[in-house]
C-alpha cells in the first residue's frame, strides 16, 4: 500500500516537473517570437518553436495577453525600475532625460518590447495597475521638470507616448540599415520638449551615415513584384485609353 502511494507521489511530482518544463519552453519560444514578430505573431509558431501543440499552448496559457505578460513581465519591472532612478535623479530634467532615454531603447532592443510599451491589457489586472501606477509617477516626474522650468509646460503623458509609437516605427525602418537612426531621432525629439530659454545640456547623438540613411529608404521601397505589376497595369491602362485620345 505504501508503495502505491509512493509511486503516486511519484508519478505526480514527473507530471508537474514535465508541465513546467512544457511552461518554460512556451514562454522562451514565445518571447523569441514575439522579439521578431511583435506581439501579434501567429501562436502556432510559438507552440512549434516550443515542441509542443497548440492546444498545450492553450492549456497554460488561454489567451495571448495572459503569454504576452509572462514573457514580458521582466521588461514592465524594468520601466519601473527607470522611473525610480528618475524620480531620484538630481534634477528632474536629467531624471526625465534618462528615463526616456532608456525607454526608447528598451523599445530598440526587440519588437516584442516595441509593442509592449504602447500596448494596453484589459484582462490583466495586474499589470494595468502597475501601469497606472507608473503613469501616475511619470505625471510628478513631468510635473516636477515642468516646476523647475526645464521642460515646456504644455508637455503631457500623452506626448511621451506618441514618441513611443513614432520612435518604434522608426527602429522598424532603421534597424539594419541605421541602427544609430533612432537615438538621433530621440534626441531631436528630447531637444524639442526643452522649455523656451533652458539650457541646451546635451549634445545631439550622430546622425546616420547618407549611406546607411539611404540603405534605410531603399530598405521601404514596394517590392520589384509590386512595382513591375504597376507598371503594367498603368501601360494597359494607357493603351486602352489611347484610341480614345485618337
Amino acid at each position: 500500500m505504501s508503495s502505491s502511494r509512493t509511486t503516486d507521489r511519484t508519478d505526480r511530482g514527473e507530471l508537474r516537473a514535465d508541465a513546467e518544463r512544457n511552461r518554460r519552453r512556451i514562454v522562451d519560444a514565445a518571447a523569441a517570437v514575439f522579439g521578431e514578430r511583435g506581439l501579434d505573431a501567429p501562436l502556432e509558431e510559438v507552440a512549434r518553436r516550443a515542441g509542443v501543440g497548440i492546444a498545450t499552448l492553450y492549456r497554460r496559457y488561454s489567451t495571448r495577453e495572459a503569454l504576452v505578460v509572462a514573457c514580458f513581465k521582466a521588461r514592465l519591472d524594468e520601466y519601473g525600475a527607470a522611473l525610480d532612478e528618475a524620480l531620484a535623479a538630481s534634477d528632474a530634467w536629467t531624471g526625465f532625460c534618462g528615463f526616456v532615454g532608456r525607454a526608447c531603447a528598451m523599445q530598440a532592443a526587440d519588437r516584442g518590447t516595441q509593442d509592449l510599451l504602447t500596448t494596453s491589457f484589459p484582462t490583466a489586472r495586474e499589470v494595468e495597475a502597475q501601469r497606472a501606477r507608473e503613469y501616475e509617477r511619470f505625471a510628478e516626474l513631468i510635473r516636477r521638470a515642468q516646476h523647475e522650468g526645464s521642460l515646456r509646460p504644455d508637455f503631457v503623458t500623452e506626448d511621451f507616448v506618441l514618441l513611443l509609437m513614432a520612435n518604434a516605427g522608426v527602429v522598424r525602418a532603421t534597424r539594419e540599415a541605421a541602427p544609430s537612426a533612432w537615438p538621433r531621432f530621440v534626441g531631436l525629439m528630447i531637444d524639442a520638449f526643452r522649455a523656451d530659454g533652458s539650457r541646451r545640456d546635451r549634445p545631439l547623438p550622430p546622425p546616420p551615415s547618407p549611406a546607411q540613411t539611404y540603405r534605410a529608404m531603399r530598405r521601404l521601397e514596394p517590392p520589384r513584384e509590386a512595382r513591375a505589376g504597376d507598371t503594367s497595369r498603368s501601360s494597359t491602362t494607357s493603351n486602352q485609353a489611347t484610341p480614345r485620345d485618337r
